[in-house]
């Protein structure tokens, strides 16, 4: 049987690294591995990960207020 504080700690882990996405923590861990591969090269690895930011943030944020089913209404509140 796993010990209660070795289990707290991997729970903790997880939901700290996953959190709610799954798929923004895979396509972190992808950009990270594209970066070391493309590092033993001789090409320039510097703009891979804050491309991935770039591109993994707005798809996230997109997600979640399309999967939400809630309307932001900006026009101002009538009295």
């Amino acid at each position: 049987m796993i010990p209660r504080q070795v289990r707290a700690f991997v729970g903790f882990w997880y939901d700290f690294i996953v959190g709610d996405d799954w798929s923004v923590a895979v396509a972190v861990i992808a950009a990270l591995a594209l970066t070391y591969v493309v590092s033993t090269t001789s090409i320039p690895a510097w703009w891979i990960l804050p491309t991935a930011i770039v591109i993994l943030l707005p798809m996230s944020v997109w997600r979640v207020v399309r999967g939400s089913g809630s309307s932001v209404d900006l026009e101002e509140p009538e009295q």
